[in-house]
């Protein structure tokens, strides 16, 4: 199983997030990555988000952990997913360490609206509104990733 961990970085009822495209979807997705070998998922965290975005993170609570069953393409991944902040820098895209199409604060209210990888826009604002942490999800149902 392939481990995902990430940051939800809240600042003004907005989350930072990662615009891709996927054929002809637009996937947004939050900061993260994946582990290196011997690395805790804080580490991976916060050396994703200095490489891919050049921002100092604090990785702080978790929120929220599902999975994303096997396809033909892509093995089981677990996503883990902690609470955040910035601790220095403004969040620019370094295009050499990612494919992302744009950095951007996307409203918590727009989650459940967009695309998201993984496809827990819903169980991010409900956990954002009610202030609650640590919940697991189970198997996430991800319709647009092959």
């Amino acid at each position: 199983m392939r481990c995902r961990p990430a940051l939800v970085i809240l600042e003004n009822n907005h989350v930072l997030v990662m615009k891709y495209q996927y054929g002809t979807n637009f996937i947004y997705n939050l900061p993260g990555g994946n582990t290196d070998p011997g690395e805790s998922f804080p580490e991976t965290v916060a050396r994703e988000c200095l490489e891919e975005l050049g921002i100092d993170v604090e990785v702080g609570p978790l929120m929220l952990m599902g999975e994303i069953q096997a396809t033909d393409k892509r093995p089981t991944s677990l996503h883990i997913l902690f609470s955040g902040e910035i601790l220095g820098g403004i969040p620019v895209l370094q295009p050499n360490e990612t494919t992302a199409m744009e950095v951007l604060w996307l409203p918590v209210s727009q989650l459940s609206d967009v695309h998201m990888y993984p496809n827990v826009g819903v169980e991010l604002q409900d956990l954002i509104f009610t202030q609650s942490q640590g919940r697991y999800v189970g198997t996430i149902d991800q319709p647009w990733i092959d």
